[in-house]
Parts: C-alpha cells; structure tokens; sequence
C-alpha cells in the first residue's frame, strides 16, 4: 500500500443471520502505523522469549505470552478498522487487554493503582470518542469512516464541539499534558517488554486517531484548531522532559520522556494542520511528514531503552538509577543498545 498508494479493503466477519460485520480498510496511513508496529512488536516479542521465561515470570508466562498477541491483534484492527463498530471494539480491547498487562503483578497496590487509573482515564477518553462518533452518524446516518471522515462537514459550532471530543478523547491514549496522569504510573508497573509496547506503539493510536479524525476527518482544520495542537504540544514537550529529569525510577524516566516525545510529534501535527488551514499543501505535507516520522523515530528508540532498561532490572534487581553504576564492563552490549538509544 506504501508503494503503491492503493487502498486495500475488505471483510474480517461477518454474522450472516444479522448482517453485522466487521471490515477493514488499509490506506497509506494505517500502511505507515502498521509498519511502525511491525519494526516495534517483532524485536519486543523476541525480547520477551528470554526476559518471560525468567524465574521471576514463571507462573505468569502463559498469561503475558497470549495477552501479549491478543494486543497486538487489537492495536493492527485499531490502524485498519473502517468503520465505526470495528474501530470502538479493537479499542476497548486495547484498553482492556493493556489494563490485565500493566496489573500483572498485582500483588502490588501501586500496580493494582496503576491499572485502575489507566482504565478510568481511558474510559474517559472512550467516552469522548463514542460521543464524537455518535454526532457524526446522526448527521451522516452511516457507521462507515469512509462516510464519517469524509470531512464534507459544513462550518458550524458543531465542529468545534467534535474537534474537542475528539482531541481530548485521542490525547488522553497519547498521554498528552494535561491528560497524561495514568502514563508515568502504568508503564512502570507493567512487566518491561508491555512498556516498551506501550510507549512503542500503543500511545500512537492517540496520533492516529488526531490525523485521521482531527487533521483531516472533520475538513479543513480551523487555525484555532492548529494553535490548540501546537500549544499543547509545546507544553507536553516542555513538562515531559521536565519531569523526567527529576526521576530516579529508570523506567519512570522513560514514561516522562514519552510524554515529551508526544509534544514533539504534536508540534508537527500542528504546524501540518495549519498549512492545511492556509491552503499551502507544501507545508502540510513537511509537518505531516515530520510528525509521522518522529513517530517510527520515537518508537523505535524508546523501545530499545526500555528493553536495555528490561535487561538492567532483570540483571541488578533494582530501577533506581542512583544504584547502577559500572554497567559498561559487565553488560557492554546492553550499554552498547542503551547508548544508541539515549543518543537517539
């Protein structure tokens, strides 16, 4: 599809005696998000076969094992789904699936903490969606995006009510400021190689959803539109790497810097969408390009620090950085990765 810039659609099931079915379509977009969850999922799966089948995760492998291919599966119907009922399913199966992984372990309050905040604020988000979505087939009496986003919405109030629900509803699962609460508190409760999922990949369905839906579904961006975005972006930049210089929680460090890293592809986002606003496609399609991107560039590094990061644990026991030290000489491949991904 990348190649060739030709859509494939087509028919995952169908329920011959109601007619319910559910389709898929795969444009350049989702191309480009299910390539970047390829890069990401296939080093992260043989990752997990050592750091699984540890000692710590024996009773417990089985469970990780098939919850992980059971997200996987949900974040690649997210990137495809083509209409409305496909895309709220695969979603509340992210959601559900990720909130079983990130309360693994747990006997752990913090983590059994960790897990509900993540489900409350992504059900918040869910809520925002469904209303959204809700709106948008009453007023086109149809469940196909292909209808939905077909962005012939006229100007009126009731765009500016959907660019807020959805905004909010995709930023809260992209972990923007001032949604991003759940962030710091789920990605180091969950086992390492989830992190590195989640940070990789799943807090990009966020992004997905703003360029489908915000950047291009509902017509032409308004500039408040693109300012709102560029705003934001700039504050979750600012905040993220802010926040995770004051962390001793190696892992923690890394969720703050996620945060960070949505800003940048915010601002990218944003800076696409006023081109759009002004009609100069050349800018546009730089900014677009640049978010999308950073989008496999942060995916890609962050996955390989939280895995060096997975290593570290697993190594000393301990994810309190003023207790490592000296971990050139007896890890020189771990800080060899680790280094390639701090310079990334």
């Amino acid at each position: 599809v990348l190649r060739t810039g030709t859509p494939v659609h087509g028919v995952l099931f169908t329920h011959h005696a109601s007619g319910f079915s559910l389709g898929y379509s795969i444009d350049g977009l989702s191309a480009w998000f299910l390539l970047v969850l390829a890069v990401v999922a296939v080093p992260i799966a043989i990752f997990s076969l050592g750091y699984v089948g540890g000692p710590h995760w024996n009773r417990r492998s089985a469970f990780l094992g098939a919850t992980f291919n059971v997200l996987l599966g949900a974040v690649e119907l997210v990137f495809v789904a083509s209409d409305l009922v496909t895309f709220l399913c695969a979603w509340e199966l992210m959601t559900l699936t990720t909130a079983a992984l990130v309360a693994t372990e747990h006997e752990a309050r913090k983590n059994r903490r960790a897990a509900y905040l993540y489900l409350v604020m992504s059900h918040l988000g869910t809520g925002f969606l469904i209303a959204g979505f809700m709106i948008l087939a009453s007023l086109y009496h149809s469940l196909s995006f292909a209808t939905l986003l077909s962005g012939g919405l006229s100007i009126g109030p009731i765009r500016h009510i959907l660019f807020a629900f959805f905004f909010a509803g995709f930023g809260v699962k992209a972990g923007m400021v001032p949604l991003h609460v759940w962030l710091p508190e789920a990605h180091p409760a969950a086992p390492t190689s989830i992190s590195a999922l989640m940070s990789g990949v799943l807090i990009k369905t966020g992004i997905y959803g703003m360029v489908r839906v915000c950047a291009f579904g509902l017509g032409v961006p308004r500039l408040s539109w693109s300012v709102i975005v560029v705003v934001v972006g700039g504050l979750s930049a600012v905040l993220g790497v802010l926040y995770a210089l004051m962390q001793h929680d190696i892992k923690r460090l890394l969720a703050y810097h996620s945060i960070e890293n949505i800003g940048i592809i915010l601002l990218g986002l944003g800076a696409g969408m006023m081109g759009l606003t002004y009609g100069r496609n050349d800018v546009a399609a730089i900014g677009l390009a640049a978010s999308l991107y950073h989008v496999l560039n942060h995916a890609a590094f962050k996955s390989l620090l939280f895995i060096g990061a997975g290593g570290v644990l697993t190594a000393t026991g301990t994810r309190q950085i003023e207790q490592l030290g000296g971990l050139l000489r007896r890890m020189p491949w771990t800080s060899l990765c680790f280094l390639v991904g701090a310079m990334a």
